[in-house]
């Protein structure tokens, strides 16, 4: 019996991809992808990081969805696993979100989270 296909570390919208979309067809050179992770840091313990990727490394968990291609930093996808990335749009602002359920808290001002990394069997599962 073949091994059941794991998940997509991450889901990402239709806002979010279409964002993404916009954002990365007016780069010279395009490129290849968006990198997300996590850094150590602000008053919550962590904050999501995301840059343009220019390859992808033999590490890289690669998630493709809705037309978009998201690069996992490898040492975040124990913190990232079972993560939405969306993109909300109000009155006096327009930001990527992340809805992540290993979130145990954030700070007051939005910028850090703290993140309790999933276990590694829910990842392999």
């Amino acid at each position: 019996m073949a091994p059941r296909p794991r998940p997509p570390v991450m889901r990402i919208t239709e806002a979010a991809a279409t964002r993404v979309q916009q954002i990365m067809s007016r780069t010279e050179p395009p490129p290849l992808a968006l990198r997300v992770g996590v850094k150590n840091g602000g008053c919550a313990g962590m904050s999501y990081t995301m840059e343009y990727a220019s390859e992808i490394r033999p590490t890289d968990e690669v998630v493709e969805d809705k037309g978009v291609k998201v690069i996992v930093d490898p040492k975040a996808v124990l913190f990232l696993l079972g993560t939405e990335m969306d993109y909300k749009t109000d009155k006096l602002s327009a930001q990527f979100v992340f809805r992540n359920p290993n979130e145990t808290s954030a700070c007051g001002c939005g910028e850090s989270v703290a993140i309790t990394p999933a276990s590694e069997e829910a990842f392999v599962g």
